[in-house]
């Protein structure tokens, strides 16, 4: 009986490594874009997945975001999946 969970052991240790060095860092790295994207406002420079760099110019029903790119070129993006980071908080435009 013992020598059958002496087996399982290097893999039991070989899970938990996997845990600390992979799956929570991944978790915790998740949390907080979620988090970063729920804060996100208007005057907001952001990084889009895509590599553009933009400024949000409104939110639209909590699920996508108007991003100026340019003059007289905005575009919306998905909230969640089209946002990859935020640049600097702006002022707000009133």
């Amino acid at each position: 009986m013992d020598a059958g969970i002496g087996q399982f052991i290097p893999l039991i240790l070989i899970f938990v490594i996997f845990y600390f060095f992979l799956i929570r860092p991944q978790q915790k790295k998740v949390k907080d874009h979620k988090a970063m994207v729920e804060a996100l406002k208007r005057g907001d420079k952001v990084i889009t997945s895509g590599g553009i760099v933009g400024v949000v110019e409104r939110i639209i029903d909590n699920e996508k975001v108007e991003i100026k790119i340019s003059e007289n070129v905005n575009v919306e993006i998905i909230r969640s999946t089209g946002i990859q980071g935020l640049v600097t908080s702006a002022e707000t435009k009133k």
